[in-house]
């Protein structure tokens, strides 16, 4: 009888045993990293900004000097503003050099740009538009700035013919350079319009005329900011798109130059949306996207490895408690 005993005393121990280990299997399992900027292990999204008419790279640059203090790789390529489709098809050129995820930025024009240029490209994980254009299929940006009552930048452009390539004759537009403050940013020292004036990159009409023929924002998240000074795009112009793409909305006091004149506004909104792509995935649910802008919890992936890890750690536990139940179950029946 005592030897009984004490074979129930030793299985109670390897009992004991086998439900430690399956504690310390369950405890053991590493939890990865969550990344607060939209990617694990902490690695941010490259930023690539695109610019729109009568700008340039440089009126990105009180933006880039900010994302690239916060750790952000950018870029700012040259938007050729000759033809939509193959403005497009240009930035696209320039997205596939980038490896990683993308937070694609466009002002102005820009924004029917990116909203060709990002359509089947998996790397790009937001779009945020600037004072920008989000035109659906068979929407043109002059159609769109024309939609409601408040642009003025018909009269303040000036009209000059160039040379096409395959013959005939092209329209470029600029803004007056005796309008350019007032037309295009207000808010922003006459110094600097003056140098903004003459750099200027003119536009075709007919980019401006030519009609969209895709759009990412349907299937890839979004945010906006509004500028409610705008004299170029009118703000309700503004605001119809944002609504539609179910975008993040911000708005600001400010004039259609306000990556120059709020460069903080704006690298805020960038930061925003590379948080948020943490954990949403398409533009059609809203729901998820405001959840995404609190910036809070890991991405699917991240979910999915973690859990994973805990299915395979009880498994392992369950195994070996099995295990042990048929050593304790062998051991009983020869002490008998």
């Amino acid at each position: 009888m005592s030897a009984i005993h004490g074979i129930r005393r030793h299985t109670r121990r390897r009992h004991g045993a086998a439900a430690g280990l399956a504690v310390a299997v369950l405890c053991a399992v590493p939890a990865a990293p969550a990344s607060a900027d939209g990617g694990a292990g902490g690695v941010k999204p490259t930023v690539v900004l695109v610019h729109g008419a009568f700008a340039d790279g440089s009126s990105w640059n009180g933006v880039i000097k900010r994302l690239r203090q916060a750790g952000y790789p950018v870029i700012a390529p040259a938007n050729p503003l000759r033809g939509l489709a193959s403005d497009a098809a240009y930035i696209h050129s320039v997205l596939m050099s980038v490896h990683g995820p993308v937070v694609l930025v466009g002002h102005s024009y820009g924004g029917a740009v990116i909203s060709e240029a990002a359509v089947g490209d998996a790397q790009v994980k937001a779009l945020v538009y600037i004072a920008a254009f989000a035109p659906a299929e068979g929407e043109g940006a002059l159609e769109l700035s024309n939609k409601f009552p408040g642009s003025t930048l018909g009269s303040a452009l000036n009209n000059v013919p160039f040379p096409l390539p395959g013959g005939g004759t092209g329209t470029d537009q600029y803004i007056k350079v005796d309008k350019f403050h007032d037309q295009f940013a207000a808010d922003v020292p006459r110094s600097v319009t003056d140098l903004m004036a003459a750099a200027q990159r003119p536009v075709a009409a007919s980019a401006l005329a030519e009609k969209a023929t895709k759009a990412a924002w349907k299937t890839i998240p979004s945010w906006t900011l509004i500028t409610t000074e705008d004299r170029n795009i009118p703000p309700a112009s503004q605001r119809f798109m944002a609504r539609r793409a179910h975008a993040h909305t911000v708005e600001v006091k400010a004039s259609h130059a306000v990556s120059v004149s709020q460069p903080g506004a704006v690298t805020r909104l960038i930061e925003q949306a590379a948080r948020g792509t943490a954990t949403t995935t398409t533009a059609a649910d809203p729901s998820g996207a405001i959840l995404a802008n609190t910036g809070s919890g890991r991405s699917a992936a991240t979910r999915a490895i973690t859990l994973g890890g805990v299915a395979a750690g009880s498994v392992a536990a369950g195994a070996a408690v099995v295990l042990l139940g048929r050593r304790w179950r062998s051991g009983a029946k020869s002490g008998r």
